[in-house]
Parts: structure tokens; sequence; C-alpha cells
């Protein structure tokens, strides 16, 4: 068992249309590095709700609420995580809001850009850019439109597009361009946003959803014209249909028609390379709403609503983010940390 290097006691677990109009651009941000600092030098947090680790390196993962999971061209492994930035690179787990002296926020949210540079949102510290061997830190300061993240993504042509709990920001290298409630965004609050292969951005928010074609936003609406409200996730999987998650269940949309797969709540939808669509989702039909689902749609289940999903594991709490790592295992965030599923066994990297 590694040692671990001990900071401070660990801190208690408390438990996103219509027209674009005026759109505005900020002036250049200021990139300020955030240098490292001494260990004990570095502050009570200012996020409440962040719970903090006594260590920079342990053989052991993490165990509080993950949200989001990444593996980089590396390899390595990225966890958005309660209790910072952590790494695995297949041995060891480090602790990067511990090792670096980052500010001591909650992350939601990991992207690596198509430079290599990985980056990271955060709830109240803004974004944190990653070259592999600095991290820069993005805030309101910067003309960042809010400094709580829920969702990165990188368009065609190499803007970063930031979904933040006040709206969203787009980041061309250079600036910032915000977009809220004033500029035709259906809800400030944004969960999810991707690109189609028409170019439109499409967005999940608290509120309804809608997409953005770079000059009006419009509110996606079902086949009965209800909106689709409080969408956690949306994908476009590989054949170019639209995925949305969230409180309306699970929908399909191939570009002319909705089809539904669950009414269950659904907060995270995966297509993994061979093209089985991974959800997390509230196990209501068997009467448990405090246990979770992660599920597999395989391509019978995908062309047959009728046909159920299967059923790969349940868990008390909910469960987030789901990737596919380069050997074919599926990972996924929990309450209390990572799973890796090898397609035969689960791994949550405890003692």
């Amino acid at each position: 068992m590694n040692k671990y290097i001990l900071l401070f006691a660990p801190l208690l677990l408390l438990t996103f249309l219509h027209s674009c109009k005026g759109q505005k651009k900020t002036e250049q941000p200021t990139e300020t590095t955030v240098k490292s600092k001494p260990l004990n030098s570095l502050l009570p947090p200012a996020d409440p709700y962040f719970t903090g680790a006594p260590v920079i390196t342990s053989a052991y993962g993490p165990s509080s609420i993950t949200r989001n999971i990444l593996q980089d061209k590396k390899g390595n492994h990225w966890f958005a995580t309660w209790e910072g930035i952590v790494q695995y690179d297949g041995t060891t787990f480090t602790n990067y809001t511990n090792k670096e002296g980052l500010r001591r926020h909650r992350v939601f949210t990991i992207l690596e850009a198509n430079d290599g540079d990985i980056w990271f949102g955060t709830i109240g510290a803004g974004l944190y850019r990653y070259d592999g061997k600095s991290f820069i830190n993005y805030t309101t300061e910067d003309g960042l439109v809010f400094d709580e993240i829920g969702c990165i993504t990188q368009d065609s042509h190499g803007d970063i597009w930031i979904g933040t709990m006040g709206g969203i920001s787009k980041y061309d290298g250079k600036s910032f361009t915000n977009y809220t409630k004033r500029d035709g965004l259906c809800d400030g609050d944004v969960n999810s946003i991707i690109e189609d292969k028409t170019g439109k951005l499409w967005i999940g928010t608290r509120g309804k959803a809608c997409y953005y074609d770079g000059k009006t936003f419009t509110t996606v609406s079902n086949t009965d014209g209800s909106p689709f409200m409080n969408v956690r996730t949306v994908i476009e999987d590989t054949d170019g249909n639209i995925w949305l998650g969230g409180n309306d269940g699970l929908w399909r949309y191939d570009g002319s028609t909705f089809t539904n797969y669950t009414e269950n709540f659904v907060g995270y939808i995966f297509q993994d390379k061979q093209k089985n669509i991974w959800t997390s989702s509230a196990d209501n039909a068997n009467g448990n709403s405090q246990s979770w689902l992660l599920s597999k749609y395989d391509s019978n289940a995908q062309k047959n609503k009728e046909v159920s999903p299967e059923e790969i594991k349940a868990i008390e709490g909910m469960i987030f983010g789901i990737t596919e790592d380069r050997e074919g295992s599926i990972w996924f965030g929990t309450l209390d940390g990572a799973y890796r599923y090898d397609l035969t066994s689960f791994d949550n990297f405890k003692e």
C-alpha cells in the first residue's frame, strides 16, 4: 500500500428558443498561470461542498463524487471529482489539485482538446487548462460568463464551448464570446453541448433543450410539440442520430422522428466503439428511486424500442459520466468514486 502524503484533515462531504441578438464579445483574457504553492500555505476551500482528500499520490482511486472520466491520448485517465483533479497512470492515482496547489473546488467536467491540452470545468473556480506542464485558470475576470461549469466541448473550428450555470462561453484562443437567455439561449443552466455533423450545436439545459445554427437558438420540441426538459446529456451517434437523456427519459432523433426508449430519468448517454448505447438511469421501474442502473442498448434494442436493454449494474445512488478506454473497458463515476467494467467484472479501485 502506498503511503499517503498528508496535507490536512479531510473535510466532511456535503452533499441549462429563439433569435440570437447582441452577442457580446469581451476583451482578450489575461492568462494567469497558477503556480505550485507550498503545501502548508493552502487556504481552506471556498467551496463548502469540496470534499478534499489527504493525499497527493495513492494506490487507490477517488472516494468522493466522480462526475466525469477521460482517457487522454497518452493513455492516462483523468477524473473530475469532489476532491479535485485526479489522474491515474495505470498504477498510481495523483491528486493534481493537491500537487499543484490549485483552488479547492469541485470539478465537474473534462475535455482533451485537439492540441492535447486538457480542460477542466469547476464549480466556482472557473476553467483550468493543462498543457502537461502547468495550469492556467480562466474566470469571469477573464471574460468567462460564469465560474460554475457543467460541460465543455470543442467544435470543428477548434473553438472551445463552455456550458455554465449562467450561460455559454465560446473561447477562440484569444477571447470569450458569451451567450445567455438575453441572446435567445433556452436556459442559462447548461448541462450538455455537442456539435453534430452539420455544424449545429445541440444544447441540453435544466430548462428546455435547443440547437444553435450560428445565428439562432431554436427550441427542440417532441412530435407532439412539447419541449424536452432538464436534458442532462446530448450525444450524436456514428449514424448521425441525436440522443437526449433527462427528465423525459431516453429519446433518439433520426432527423425526422423522435423515438422514446425509456421514461425513467436518464443522466448520461455514451456510444462505444461497437455502437452500443450505454446509459445511466433511475431504477424507477423496479420501485427503488434510490437505485440507478447502468444499461446497454445493443443494435437490436436500438432498432426495436420494445427490446429491453441489458441491465449491467445497479448501484445505490447516482451513476455519472460514462466512457470507454482503449482496451474496451467501460468506466463510470458514482457517489463514492469510479468503476471500471472490463465486460466481465468491476473494479472500484478501493483498498
